[in-house]
């Protein structure tokens, strides 16, 4: 099944909130009768409290409704308009990771149980399925539960992990990984990191460790900086966001259990309060689950007229 099928079936429980309202006012707003006049206030109240409904945020949901305001002075339709608009918000953070120096170096970070430990065993999966060689580091040394998850992972996914003693040093983990990674021609290093220390500060200097190791083994690194974000939680995953973008350094978003909540609007959300492009998403709970993101079939899939 490709993405479009997944994406959809992801969106399922958005979909049962979201569509047949949505065709309801796209079928009165565009009814060729009031088509060639502004759109009344009904109908912006009621896509209005539809977008926030599936939680594509105020800000974001402010935008698209400017948008469609200006709708009688382009000739668009009301379904093309929004769907045009929520693509630019993904455009325009949709930028390409270049990576010149090797074995590149991603940190996988997030709040314990946003689904960060089994991210990066997809994560590998996926890559190695693209024809990489992924080397998972379990760098959340805090949590024996964790490493032995992520090992479980690994062994599904068919890729080499480096490991240490529980209560070692998360940073001289990921040493060690970088440095077995130039030896065996491993590529990407994929490194776990904790989720939670005894206090936030314990936890961003951590981080702030690990990337300060990394960049001195590999030139650049960390190259990528994924925050796992858990799509059920919704707007509080947004907030959960800004904790960590300014010390980890985050420039890339996973959002795990799409399939989970009917609030998959969220994308949007995240996309335009964090400027942040999301790279992957979760849409189940199997190794293969995991796919990369499509700015034009997430939005195709969540406002498509008929499934």
């Amino acid at each position: 099944m490709g993405f479009l099928g997944r994406i959809k079936e992801g969106l399922a429980r958005t979909k049962q909130q979201i569509v047949e309202r949505f065709d309801e006012i796209v079928k009165a707003a565009d009814a060729p009768e009031r088509r060639s006049r502004p759109i009344d206030v009904d109908t912006i109240e009621a896509l209005e409290e539809l977008l926030i409904s599936a939680d594509i945020g105020v800000a974001a949901t402010d935008r698209i409704i400017a948008a469609v305001k200006t709708r009688s002075r382009n000739g668009a339709s009301l379904r093309d308009l929004v769907k045009q608009e929520i693509r630019d918000v993904f455009a325009a953070v949709d930028a390409p990771i270049a990576v010149a120096a090797h074995p590149q170096v991603t940190l996988v970070v997030g709040v314990n149980g946003t689904g960060k430990t089994t991210t990066v065993g997809k994560l590998a999966n996926l890559l190695k399925s693209e024809g990489r060689s992924p080397l998972i580091c379990a760098a959340d040394t805090f949590r024996a539960a964790a490493v032995e998850q992520l090992e479980i992972w690994a062994g599904r996914a068919g890729v080499d992990m480096v490991r240490a003693r529980e209560g070692s040093d998360p940073a001289a983990v990921v040493f060690d990984a970088i440095s077995s990674g130039k030896a065996k021609g491993r590529d990407p290093i994929l490194v776990d990191t904790a989720g939670r220390l005894h206090t936030r500060v314990n936890l961003m200097n951590e981080l702030d460790k690990i990337r300060r190791v990394a960049a001195r083994e590999v030139a650049g690194a960390p190259h990528e900086v994924l925050l796992v974000l858990d799509a059920t939680v919704g707007q509080n995953g947004v907030a959960q966001a800004r904790e960590f973008m300014s010390v980890a350094g985050v420039n890339g978003i996973v959002l795990t259990k799409l399939d989970g909540t009917a609030k998959g609007g969220v994308a949007v959300a995240i996309a335009h309060d964090l400027k942040l492009p999301i790279r992957y998403v979760g849409v189940g709970e199997s190794i293969d689950d995991l796919v990369p993101f499509s700015a034009d079939e997430y939005v195709n899939g969540l406002f498509e007229e008929k499934w």
